[in-house]
C-alpha cells in the first residue's frame, strides 16, 4: 500500500512535475482551476496523453464541450487522442428539454444530477481507466442547487473514484459561486491558474499549487506559458538549490588597461554591472568581456532586450568583435527578447538553460531596462535577479549585466537600483574638457580584491576600447563639467592621439 502511493502520475507538463515533486499521487482526487481560456483543457489533455503513452486507459467526460470541439483543441496543439483515450460527450437527455416531459412533484434538478452521475459511473464501469478528467464542475454545481447536496455529491465521487483506483483531474472555470471552497476541502491536491492582462503585451499565465496533502511541493508562483505543443511551466527558481565546486580564478577582459583599473581581473563566479547614460559604451565595455571569453574557449550566452541583432552585429564587426561568425561556429548564443511577450520566469528559465545544458561560462544580459518591462514592478525586479544572480555565481558563470541612467550629464538617476546585487560596479560618464565631450570610466564597487580608486578617460574606435591614463589633473568629473586644478592635459591627449 505504501509503495502504491508512493507512486506518481506523471503530468506530462514540461515543469509542471518538477514543481509537483513527482507529479500526482495516483488513486487521489485532484482539482485544476482557474478562469475561461487559463489553460485547464490543455493540461488535462497532456495529462491523458501521457498516461496513454504508458499504455493506461484513460477517460475524458466533458459536460461543457462537445466531443468535436476537444479533438480540435488537441489537434491545433499536434495532439492526437489515441485508442487509449476515450472521450465521452455527457448532454442531458432529449426528455428533460422537452417542456412536456417535465416532472410536476419532483424537482427536475434531482433527476439531472442524478442521471449525469449514473451516466458518469456506466461510462467508467465500462472503460475502467487508470486515467480521469472531469470537465467542469460548474455544471455539477449548477445541478446540485445547494451547497450541502454539492458538497455531498463530490464526497460520492470521490469515494466512488477511489475504489476505482483511478486518478482524477476535475476542472473548474470558477464561474458560479466564486467564494465557495467545498471542493478544496474535499480533494487532494489544487492546482490554481491565472490569466494576467498587462497595459500593454500579451497575457501572462502563472499557477500556484494551493494544496497537496501529505506531499511537499514547490510553492509559490511560476509562470506558464501555451504554445502549439501544449503548456510549458517554468518553475521559480531557488539559486539555494544549485550550488556547484569551481575555481575562483581571475577573468581577464583582454585589454591590460581594463584588467589594471580592475586590479587584475574580475573573479570566477561574481556578477557585473556597467552602469552609465545612454551612449556611453556599456554594450561595447560587456561585448569586449565575450570576445575575451570565446578567445578563451568558453561558450558564452548573450540575451539582448534593446538592440537590434543585425545592428549590433554590424556596430561590434567594425571594432573587430564578429559576433556572427562567433555565433555560427557555436560559441555563442545570442537571442533578442522582447520584454512585452516575455515573462520574468521564461527569461530565468533561458538563462538557466544556456548555462545547464550548453555550459555557457558567460552570460550577457543587455539591458535590466529592458528586462524591468516584464516585471508587473520595481520589488519583483530586484527578487528575481536575486535569485537568477545567486544562481549564476554558484555555475561559476560570469553574468555581466548593463543597466541606462537618466541623464547625460549632472545628476544621473537609475530606473532601479541593483548596484548591491553585483559584485562589481564599473561606472561610465560623459564629461566636457575643453569643448569636447570625453567619456570616464570609474570602478566603484568591487567586492573580491582591491581595484583603482582612479578615473580614467576611454575611447571607442574601430579598435575597441581604448584607455588613458588616470584624470590626475581633473576634479568633477562624474558631475559632468569637471575643472582644471593642475598640469596640462596630458591624461586626456594619450588617448586623443591614439
Amino acid at each position: 500500500m505504501q509503495e502504491r502511493l508512493r507512486d506518481k502520475a506523471k503530468t506530462g507538463v514540461a515543469g509542471l512535475d518538477e514543481i509537483l515533486v513527482g507529479g500526482l499521487a495516483r488513486s487521489r482526487f485532484f482539482l485544476l482551476e482557474g478562469s475561461p481560456g487559463s489553460g485547464k483543457t490543455t493540461i488535462a489533455l497532456q495529462f491523458l496523453i501521457e498516461g496513454a503513452k504508458l499504455g493506461e486507459k484513460c477517460l475524458f467526460v466533458t459536460l461543457s464541450e462537445t466531443e468535436e470541439e476537444l479533438r480540435e483543441g488537441a489537434a491545433s496543439h499536434g495532439m492526437q487522442l489515441d485508442n487509449n483515450i476515450e472521450v465521452f460527450e455527457l448532454v442531458p437527455p432529449e426528455s428533460l428539454l422537452d417542456a412536456s416531459q417535465q416532472q410536476s412533484l419532483l424537482y427536475s434538478s434531482d433527476l439531472e444530477l442524478g442521471e449525469t452521475t449514473k451516466l458518469i459511473f456506466d461510462a467508467v464501469e465500462r472503460v475502467k481507466p487508470t486515467r480521469i478528467v472531469l470537465d467542469s464542475l460548474s455544471e455539477i454545481r449548477l445541478l446540485a442547487q445547494s451547497s450541502l447536496r454539492y458538497r455531498r455529491q463530490i464526497l460520492a465521487l470521490k469515494h466512488y473514484f477511489a475504489r476505482q483506483s483511478a486518478t482524477v483531474l476535475l476542472l473548474d472555470d470558477m464561474t458560479t459561486e466564486l467564494n465557495d471552497k467545498t471542493v478544496h476541502s474535499v480533494v487532494h491536491g489544487v492546482i490554481h491558474l491565472e490569466e494576467l492582462a498587462p497595459t500593454y503585451g500579451s497575457e501572462r499565465r502563472r499557477l500556484r499549487i494551493l494544496k497537496y496533502r501529505g506531499q511537499a511541493f514547490r510553492g509559490g508562483y511560476h509562470d506558464f506559458t501555451i504554445r502549439t505543443g501544449g503548456v510549458v511551466v517554468f518553475p521559480r527558481l531557488i539559486a539555494g538549490e544549485h550550488k556547484t565546486s569551481f575555481d575562483r580564478d581571475r577573468v581577464e577582459s583582454g585589454i591590460p588597461e581594463i584588467d589594471e583599473l580592475l586590479g587584475g581581473g574580475i573573479e570566477r563566479g561574481s556578477s557585473t554591472l556597467v552602469l552609465g547614460p545612454a551612449g556611453t559604451g556599456k554594450s561595447t565595455w560587456v561585448m569586449q568581456y565575450l570576445a575575451a571569453a570565446i578567445s578563451r574557449g568558453e561558450k558564452v550566452a548573450a540575451f539582448i532586450f534593446d538592440e537590434e541583432l543585425g545592428l549590433l552585429f554590424a556596430r561590434m564587426k567594425q571594432m573587430g568583435i564578429d559576433l556572427e561568425a562567433m555565433k555560427d561556429r557555436g560559441s555563442l548564443h545570442i537571442e533578442q527578447l522582447d520584454a512585452a511577450e516575455l515573462s520574468p520566469g521564461e527569461f530565468a528559465h533561458r538563462v538557466r538553460s544556456r548555462v545547464d545544458s550548453a555550459g555557457a561560462k558567460t552570460v550577457i544580459i543587455d539591458s535590466i531596462n529592458g528586462y524591468q518591462v516584464s516585471m508587473p514592478d520595481e520589488q519583483s525586479l530586484i527578487l528575481h535577479m536575486h535569485e537568477l544572480l545567486q544562481y549564476l555565481n554558484r555555475q561559476g558563470a560570469n553574468t555581466f549585466l548593463t543597466v541606462a541612467q537618466h541623464g547625460l550629464v549632472g545628476e544621473m538617476k537609475s530606473p532601479v537600483d541593483v548596484t548591491y546585487l553585483a559584485d562589481t560596479v564599473i561606472l561610465l560618464r560623459y564629461f566636457e574638457a575643453p569643448g569636447k565631450v570625453r567619456r570616464a570610466v570609474s570602478v566603484i564597487k568591487k567586492r573580491t580584491g582591491n581595484h583603482e580608486h582612479t578615473i580614467r578617460e576611454f575611447q571607442i574606435s574601430n579598435r575597441g576600447l581604448e584607455l588613458g591614463k588616470p584624470l590626475s589633473d581633473f576634479q568633477g568629473v562624474l558631475r559632468g563639467v569637471p575643472n582644471l586644478v593642475g598640469g596640462s592635459l596630458v591624461a586626456t591627449e594619450g588617448v586623443e592621439n591614439s
